[in-house]
């Protein structure tokens, strides 16, 4: 059964985190909203984007948008769910760096990463 918030026919806001493209930033892993196509960086990048959509939105759907990862998350119930297929692309390309993009991450980004975690 398909949660009834998800909407197949969303396309992709982008290729990237739109919110870390305004700061200049980058990302290490990229999350789709299921509900409305928002692409945000997960919670192991520096900005959290993805999560901070959903407190913003309440949009509790998201997939993954890594190419070969095809799993869906519900924020609310804290769970891996099943999700239809959804409009294209399913990733960003694969000529993407991750960490990305290329010429903005760091060299110390793990390190900058632990320290942000801290």
């Amino acid at each position: 059964m398909t949660p009834e918030q998800i909407d197949p026919t969303a396309v992709p806001s982008g290729d990237g985190c739109l919110e870390c493209d305004d700061l200049g930033s980058w990302w290490v892993h990229l999350r789709r909203c299921a509900v409305c196509g928002h692409i945000g960086c997960c919670d192991d990048s520096l900005h959290r984007h993805a999560t901070a959509h959903f407190h913003e939105t309440a949009h509790r759907y998201m997939r993954s948008f890594e190419p070969g990862e095809s799993w869906f998350w519900d924020y609310v119930d804290e769970k891996s769910i099943l999700g239809p297929a959804l409009a294209p692309p399913l990733h960003h390309p694969e000529s993407q760096s991750v960490p990305g993009p290329a010429e903005r991450v760091p060299a110390d980004w793990r390190e900058i990463l632990e320290r942000n975690a801290e």
